[in-house]
Order: structure tokens, then sequence, then C-alpha cells
């Protein structure tokens, strides 16, 4: 089973217990190959996943694929001055199989991924969990009224993908994507997820809710908390800076945390210090609302 994940620096934090959880509860990692795509990693943080992953007895394969985010995306609209999204786009170029799993850095997988292999189509090229129409979505407008997509069909978060590649290659989904990028290169909303979601108007292989199950800060805890993919979306992170007291998620994220990840990288830097910055909004938005006494329930997976 292919894995792939498109990291920089800003997301090892995150990206350490998303490992943890991928490895502890894996039947079997032999099985698995990791793919780490790479926007500027040195050799010394990628020996730091190498050795988490030792730590934890992880028995399958790991590759890393570098690029030059903004060298190869820089024309496009970027997320704060990023481009490291985009590099899903580079899955098929440099991952050579049928099928190959995509995984945000910002995960707890509680549940065997290995599960994930047995979904197989040939009726799209990828399938996701789907989520409400596009009228209600942050790119809707755009991809309603550039894209000629229709409101009422069901769009994705695109932090748990599964790609079928052969399909991708047989319907030319690179030409695609290279035509939008051509004709709106600043005009994509949410980014990557944006442009496959255009691609897809809501024509895509369905899985279930549970794979990429949605955790806002202000959520309260689920009360099943197994067979389950969290997604800690939205700021501010289970890890960020004042994360602890506000994010409902902080304790069972924190199960998964290790001291070797702790070390290298919880420590207080410039990169930390202009995130909370970034997200000082949010922080704000959500002190308010504990303030306040509000609770937002957790919304039913998507079926």
């Amino acid at each position: 089973m292919h894995i792939a994940f498109v990291i920089d620096l800003l997301a090892f934090e995150g990206l350490g217990t998303t490992l943890t959880s991928l490895v502890r509860n894996c039947g079997d990692t032999e099985k698995l190959t990791l793919h780490f795509i790479c926007s500027d990693v040195t050799s010394k943080h990628k020996n730091n996943i190498l050795r988490l992953l030792q730590e934890e007895e992880y028995r399958g394969n790991t590759e890393f694929h570098d690029f030059d985010a903004p060298e190869r995306f820089g024309h496009l609209n970027s997320l704060h001055g990023n481009w490291t999204t985009y590099g899903k786009f580079l899955i098929p170029e440099v991952i050579n199989a049928d099928y190959a799993l995509y995984l945000d850095a910002d995960l707890l997988i509680l549940l065997d991924i290995l599960s994930l292999q047995d979904i197989k189509f040939n009726d799209h090229f990828l399938a996701a969990a789907p989520r409400g129409p596009f009228k209600n979505a942050l790119d809707g407008k755009f991809l309603i009224e550039k894209l000629g997509v229709d409101g009422e069909q069901r769009c994705f978060n695109a932090g748990v993908l599964l790609f079928n590649l052969k399909a991708w290659k047989e319907r030319n989904i690179d030409q695609s994507i290279e035509q939008l990028f051509e004709q709106y290169p600043q005009e994509f909303p949410s980014h990557d997820q944006t442009i496959l979601n255009g691609l897809c108007a809501g024509k895509f292989h369905y899985f279930e809710g549970r794979f990429n199950n949605i955790w806002t800060p202000e959520q309260t805890p689920p009360e099943q908390t197994d067979n389950v993919i969290f997604h800690f979306a939205g700021a501010p992170k289970p890890w960020d800076l004042l994360g602890k007291t506000i994010h409902s998620g902080h304790t069972i994220w924190a199960a998964y945390d290790t001291n070797f990840w702790d070390a290298k990288y919880k420590n207080f830097t410039f990169a930390k210090l202009h995130r909370t910055w970034k997200i000082r909004r949010s922080l704000a938005k959500q002190f308010l609302k504990r303030f306040r006494g509000a609770k937002v329930p957790v919304p039913a997976q998507a079926k």
C-alpha cells in the first residue's frame, strides 16, 4: 500500500503524531510504503522521520521525493506565502502504482490504515469523503461561476484522498490541471482542494466519512474514538501555542505524542510565533466562545 505525505518544515509538529498513530494502529506495517514529497526539507529532518519510524518499529519502506514548491508552483495563489500544498499534484509523477493514499500531516489515525486498501474503484480518478454541497463551500462561488459545477453536488475536503493513478493517467488529468493553472493562476480560494473539486465536479468515488472526520477546536469530544481518522482542521491545532487550552482534542492527540518528536519540534521558534500571529483571530474567537460557554456538537459523519 502506497501512502503519500506532502510536507515542508511547517508540517513537522503535527506530522509526528500522524505517523505514530498510523504505525501503532496498522496491522502489518511491512505492507506499507510511505512516500514523503518534500519541499525544502533537509537530511536532518528526514533522518528524524526515519528515527521516529524506527522507534515505533515500523517495518515498511520509506521514500523521499524532493521538489521546490516556489519554483514549481510559485505562479499560483499561495497559502499565506506557501505553495507546498500543491505538491499533491506530484503524486502520480513519483508513485508507480495503481492506487495511492494521500494523508495530511494534521491527522490522528485511529484505525488500521490497511483497511483503506480494500477500496477499489474504476469509475473515477479520486475517492474522498463527501461533505456538503458546493453552494455552501468556501470556494463554491468560484467553482460554480467559473468552472460551471452544479451547486447542489457534494464537495470534499482534500485531507484524505485515494488516487486511482491508472485512471488519472488514462484521462490525462495532469493536462487538465495545467489548463486550470493557465486560466486561473490566482483564483483558487482553497488552492489544490479547489482544483481537485473543480475537476471532479461532484463526481468522485465516495468513501465513509469516518476516514476523514473533521474535528475543529470548539467541538466537544466525540463518543466514539476508534476505527476513525480524525482531521484537526481549522486553528488552533492541538499542538499549536494555546492549543492545549483551547482544542478539545488535545488529550487524545497527546496520547500519540512522543518525547523524541517534542524535543525536535516543540521548541518555541520564530516560525511558531509567526504561525501564532497568523491565527490570532482564530485564537481570539475560540477564547470568546469558551468565555460565553458555547458548545458546538460534532457533526454527523458523512454517509
